[in-house]
């Protein structure tokens, strides 16, 4: 019999990764960049030339490798691609010991 163990919603934290909420916005960042890149039909060279970041550092970064890109830096690139981008800042939800990071996309 297979066992299965259901998802925090989050596949870093699943897997023990100690920085896992800011992988998880990170991977959220990247697959939003990825998707203006490909809606906008534009080479990863195209791309990289309109973010102002080598080629082999935007592949990397849509492959999963973000490592030593910071958020503030995929931010940066959304708003290069013409995105507006808000930063809230609210209470924690009740019962939490600290506040939680998430990313919400609007059409």
């Amino acid at each position: 019999m297979i066992k299965f163990k259901e998802s925090s919603g989050n596949v870093y934290a699943d897997l023990g990764f100690p920085d896992a909420e800011e992988m998880l916005v990170k991977a959220q960042l990247a697959t939003k960049i990825g998707e203006i890149i490909k809606r906008r039909k534009l080479s990863q060279q195209q791309a990289a030339d309109v973010l102002g970041i080598p080629q082999s550092k935007l592949s990397k970064m849509l492959n999963g490798q973000f490592r030593g890109i910071s958020e503030t830096k995929m931010i940066d690139c959304l708003t290069k691609l013409g995105r507006d981008v808000q930063i809230v800042v609210g209470p924690a939800r009740r019962g939490a010991s600290a506040g939680h990071v998430a990313v919400v996309f609007s059409a």
